[in-house]
């Protein structure tokens, strides 16, 4: 099956990971080593696309990112 996309955008929460990343003092390779100990493997060049709308985010993903960053899903997905 095709993907419909009506945007260049893969994901919709990229602006607000980085936005959280940044205010909680984070570096992507700082990120990414906490992902990894929720056994969550994204590298930081993979953390660079999710933010930059590049690459498509899994839920699981999601989740760990909001644990981390301690925030809800509601704040990465702009709801609040």
């Amino acid at each position: 099956m095709k993907r419909i996309l009506d945007s260049e955008k893969l994901n919709m929460i990229g602006p607000r990971v980085k936005e959280a990343r940044t205010k909680a003092g984070l570096s992507q390779k700082q990120l990414s080593e906490k992902l990894e100990l929720l056994a969550v493997y994204t590298c930081r060049g993979s953390i660079s696309r999710i933010e930059n709308g590049q690459r498509a985010i899994t839920d699981i993903e999601i989740d760990a990112i909001s644990k981390v960053l301690n925030v809800s899903l509601d704040y990465l997905f702009g709801r609040e």
